[in-house]
């Protein structure tokens, strides 16, 4: 397994670098750069800012800047956010968002296994039916329409909750946020769970543990839950990703202050180091929580050796 582990990390190497590739020659093809105004600059104000920030440079060159600098740990300045880096601004806003996330995957874990599991287990019931129903509204039905109907309803009708903000962290200010993160991964997993759960429950080895007098607590959770659970673990790596690495409709509508509003901020403004910096940690996450997903799922399952 540690054989494996290292494989995989090596390997990661030349992805992340064909991603940073990719993105740096892209994001400069795209019309526009990051000091293009309404009101055009003054031709030797544009020359000193192309200057100060190297991008009067060769691309090539540019490019070498690049990696030389991310090599030492530094995703450089903020063309749009001049008084910070973008190490700085990930510095402040990833923590919350990566706090949102594990809040909001926790969530959808428990409520979407406990629910599929209940819904395999009365198949074609009305329980199945309904959680089924609910499921599928939570797929379709998108988060920024969900989120103002929950600000609407808890915060302003019944004054329940904050309708936004993070006020350092506070509890009730996080509630709202990780609910609407989960709704839709809730939908999924339940469902996930709810398939491969039926598929579980009919198979060789439950029914062996049945003929053996096993208790129904021991057959589920133990026998069947083990294989059940497969598909969502092969889905936590994408979701996961997405979820801790920040929610640009969420954190915009509540005003959190994550690294979600970056993400197109940076792309409209043509803020390349951040567009590139948000790239990198986004590949990063997803190399990773892969790689923990996989080895979880040698963990279930005794028939994948790596």
């Amino acid at each position: 397994m540690l054989a494996y582990v290292l494989r995989r990390l090596l390997g990661a190497v030349p992805t992340v670098l064909i991603i940073v590739t990719l993105s740096f020659f892209l994001i400069r093809v795209a019309p526009g750069g990051p000091f293009d105004l309404e009101r055009p600059l003054e031709a030797k104000v544009m020359e000193n800012l192309m200057k100060i920030y190297q991008l009067d440079k060769p691309l090539w060159e540019q490019y070498v800047i690049y990696l030389k600098n991310l090599a030492h740990g530094n995703l450089g300045p903020s063309f749009y956010f001049r008084d910070f880096s973008v190490n700085e601004l990930f510095r402040q806003g990833l923590p919350i968002s990566i706090e949102l996330g594990s809040y909001a995957l926790l969530l959808a874990l428990i409520l979407g296994i406990c629910l599929g599991i209940i819904a395999a287990l009365r198949q074609n019931q009305a329980s199945d039916y309904t959680v089924m129903t609910v499921a599928t509204i939570g797929i379709t039905v998108p988060n920024f329409v969900v989120a103002p109907l929950l600000t609407l309803i808890l915060g302003v009708y019944f004054d329940i909750l904050p309708v936004g903000g993070w006020n350092d962290g506070y509890w009730k200010n996080k509630i709202l946020p990780v609910v609407t993160l989960a709704l839709p991964q809730i939908a999924i997993i339940s469902r996930l769970t709810r398939g491969a759960m039926i598929e579980a429950l009919r198979s060789n080895h439950v029914r062996t543990a049945r003929a053996y007098g096993l208790s129904n607590f021991s057959i589920i959770v133990v026998h069947a839950l083990r294989s059940g659970i497969l598909p969502v673990i092969s889905y936590l790596g994408p979701a996961a990703a997405a979820l801790l690495t920040g929610s640009v409709v969420i954190e915009s509508i509540f005003g959190i202050p994550g690294v979600g509003r970056y993400f197109v901020q940076a792309a409209l403004n043509r803020d390349y180091t951040l567009v590139m910096g948000t790239v990198i940690v986004i590949a990063i996450f997803i190399i990773l929580l892969n790689l923990i997903v996989d080895i979880l799922y040698a963990l279930l399952d005794p028939r994948v050796r790596y």
